[in-house]
Parts: C-alpha cells; structure tokens; sequence
C-alpha cells in the first residue's frame, strides 16, 4: 500500500469536495463527477449516496484506479474496498466534517452508502 505525503493528505482531507475520475477499461478517464471526501486517521475515502448502484462507484470497478483533484492536489489513485470495520470511522469523519449538512449528511451514512466506501491510496 502507498500512503499519502502529509501535505496531500491535509488538502485532500480539508477539501470541501473532490472531483473523481475513474477508468474506463481502455485506460481513458471517464467526465470527473463532484463528491464528498473525509480523512480518517491517515486515510481518505469516499462514499456513493446511491451505493454500489450508482453510476460514478459502478465505474471505479473495471480497472480499480483513476485520478482525484481536490484542496489543489491532483493525484493518480487506486480505489479499494474499505473493509466494514473502517465503517465507523469513516461515519464519524462524515458526521464531523458535513454535519452542518443535517438532511443531507445522513445519506451517506445508510448501510447502502456505506457498502460503497472506497478508499484512495496514491499510486
């Protein structure tokens, strides 16, 4: 596993939002969509409202990699299954950073959000 420099670990994490660009098969880099990303411990993640069913998550499966761009970092990046125990973590990272978004903050912490938690490691 590669980590993060410190530098982008902070920016990324502080970052309101981040723009994603997964990989088609061919290698070429799907439209960037806007999200959400929170920091938990020296880990940043991501969450599709729509779990594995949505559109932006379905395309991060076919080659696992693709580019992130958030707090002025632009980075090529994996994407990997969080494991469920990283769940609560990544809930309170959530809760913490959006929680002034009452109504919406709660729709990525549903057990269907949650199934679609990837992790961005540097590559």
């Amino acid at each position: 596993m590669t980590t993060w420099n410190d530098a982008h670990l902070r920016r990324i994490g502080a970052a309101e939002e981040l723009d994603l660009e997964s990989e088609r098969g061919d290698g070429t880099l799907r439209a960037p969509v806007t999200m959400w990303v929170v920091r938990s411990g020296d880990r940043l993640y991501v969450r599709s409202v729509k779990g594995v069913d949505g559109p932006w998550y379905r395309g991060t499966r076919s080659r696992h990699q693709g580019r992130v761009e958030a707090g002025g970092v632009r980075a090529d990046v994996t994407f990997h299954d969080a494991d469920p125990g990283e769940y609560a973590d990544v809930d309170a990272a959530y809760r913490e950073k959006y929680g002034r978004y009452t109504s919406i903050v709660e729709h990525v912490l549903t057990d269907r959000a949650r199934a679609s938690t990837l992790r961005l490691e540097p590559r």
